[in-house]
């Protein structure tokens, strides 16, 4: 049975404009318009228990929408949606003994109070058996490397070290099923791979359950099996990593500066020009016609290169490659 079942989800939010400058000020005292945006439609998913799921989408496509309904922070408009065999709004204390949430841009922890008395404070929240309590706390401190922070104020910490006491707190009462949306936002390479590595952990030794939304496609590729795709509140995709590598994001991109003007593409099949600059020259070609390493040897041969690296698709061009193969125009 789905740990998580969503079905059909709506969610429209309804946002004040007003006209600019002070005369549209002095109006909105009196008369305020107000415009509808649809953050969800019609979102319909199912997460099995002990999955990592990962949530990709541009800004405004509805991730963190659904992350904070399946929380129970909001109640939806329209749809269904069962975690556990709860509903997480209506049965909302219940549901929070259960989950851990991590929002990248927010946080739980009291700003001035130091990192261990935070923890404890949501063990009293959370009433966490003392000798369980203890347990799970060393046992976080030490895999997220956080013995020498627990005695700092939160706001005196690095946003690294802030993110991993905030993984911390969100598992502190032992959830199975833990949202995590942006934790790796803003954060330097050491504490990505730090996160990331504990992520992992967490879902293979522990069976924790993890819905991940990110705009990183590092993390997902180095985290999730299954991924689904959310634009404009609609999904435009849900499948195994590999499969959605293969429908669109196969294509690689090779940018290399040469010593002097960049040459004429390559004539090898798979391989097109994407753009040039002044000793600058950036290609786009898919592994399975030619090989990264075939394709460098062939440039470097014949002419001068100072720099060569090698990149993927950004995610909002992998959005724009699902809307184009679902015939849906941006609005």
């Amino acid at each position: 049975m789905p740990q998580i079942v969503v079905e059909q989800l709506c969610k429209t939010y309804r946002i004040a404009e007003r006209a600019p400058g002070l005369l549209g000020a002095l109006r909105g005292l009196w008369r305020r318009r107000q415009r509808q945006v649809r953050a969800l439609d019609g979102v319909s998913f199912q997460l099995q228990r002990g999955e990592l799921l990962g949530f990709i989408g541009p800004n405004g496509a509805g991730k963190s929408t659904t992350v904070k309904i399946l929380a129970g922070i909001l109640r939806p408009d329209g749809g269904r949606v069962v975690v556990d065999g709860r509903d997480p709004f209506a049965d909302r204390q219940r549901h929070v003994s259960r989950v851990g949430v991590v929002f990248g841009q927010r946080t739980q922890l009291w700003w001035d109070l130091p990192v261990g008395e935070g923890f404890d404070l949501l063990r009293d929240i959370y009433r966490v058996p003392s000798q369980r309590y203890r347990a799970a706390r060393d046992e976080l401190v030490a895999l997220l490397q956080l013995e020498r922070v627990l005695a700092q104020p939160v706001r005196q910490l690095s946003l690294g070290q802030r993110m991993r006491a905030e993984i911390a707190a969100a598992l502190l009462h032992a959830p199975d099923l833990l949202f995590l949306d942006e934790p790796t936002i803003g954060l330097d390479a050491p504490s990505k791979l730090a996160v990331r590595d504990f992520v992992r952990r967490m879902n293979r030794e522990r069976g924790t359950t993890v819905l991940l939304t990110t705009h990183d496609m590092h993390d997902i590729e180095a985290l999730a099996g299954r991924v689904i795709v959310i634009g404009h509140g609609r999904v435009l995709a849900d499948s195994p990593v590999a499969a959605l590598r293969a429908q669109v994001m196969a294509e690689r991109r090779l940018v290399v500066d040469f010593a002097g003007a960049p040459p004429a593409t390559p004539a090898l099949p798979g391989v097109r020009e994407i753009a040039r600059e002044a000793r600058t020259l950036v290609l786009g070609f898919d592994p399975a016609q030619v090989a990264a390493p075939v394709l460098i040897a062939r440039i470097a041969a014949t002419h001068a290169v100072e720099d060569i690296r090698l990149e993927g698709l950004a995610i909002e061009e992998v959005i724009t490659r699902f809307y184009a193969l679902h015939g849906a125009a941006e609005g």
